[in-house]
């Protein structure tokens, strides 16, 4: 059974800067991309940022430029570095191991506000 958690989420200024991590157990990690979500309150859930497994990334129009998704195979963990926070940032942001059967973490609060 594959297991998806989330951390780094929290407060954060305008402006300001958050690192995401995304650990995934299980020895298939390494095979399938990854994906960072989110969704804001009264909104749909979007995808900001994917990453395959040779490290090919995409990126919400929204996003890019500010944030940069990662991932480290040995580490079963993919990251998310988000800089030049907005308040429409504001949302609860989760990560998905996009394989067949895709494994969803219980996803992390970012709330980005003055």
């Amino acid at each position: 059974q594959v297991q998806v958690v989330e951390s780094g989420g929290g407060l954060v200024q305008p402006g300001g800067s958050l690192r995401l991590s995304c650990a995934a157990s299980g020895s298939i990690f390494s095979i399938y991309a990854m994906g960072w979500y989110r969704q804001a309150p009264g909104k749909q859930r979007e995808l900001v940022a994917s990453i395959t497994s040779g490290g090919t990334t995409t990126y919400a129009d929204s996003v890019k430029g500010r944030f940069t998704i990662s991932r480290d195979n040995a580490k079963n963990t993919v990251y998310l570095q988000m800089n030049g926070l907005k308040p429409e940032d504001t949302a609860v942001y989760s990560c998905c191991l996009l394989s067949p059967r895709n494994y969803w973490g219980q996803g992390t609060q970012v709330t980005v506000s003055s």
